[in-house]
């Protein structure tokens, strides 16, 4: 789960993997829409942070509401989880 939520201004995700793998992290609003992509590479086994400031992909900032992230390991869903931001 991400830290703080609800948050303003800024959230963090931590992810975890075992081994070295192929990492997407993705921000979509309430309703389904795309909203931004916070992760997309290889990442080696361990703990990884990631840091959401409310912004869109093209760095407007959303309002408030409840959004998702959903992180993809290797191509493969892996989660998704709900982030309330307050403004």
């Amino acid at each position: 789960q991400n830290y703080p939520n609800p948050f303003n201004p800024t959230t963090t995700i931590s992810v975890s993997s075992a081994r070295a793998a192929d990492l997407r992290v993705s921000v979509y609003d309430v309703t389904g829409r795309f909203v931004t992509e916070l992760l997309n590479q290889r990442k080696p086994a361990g703990n990884h942070v990631i840091v959401w400031n409310g912004e869109s992909n093209g760095g407007t900032p959303v309002g408030s509401g409840v959004y998702f992230y959903r992180l993809e390991v290797n191509g493969s869903l892996a989660g998704s989880r709900k982030m309330l931001l307050l403004k």
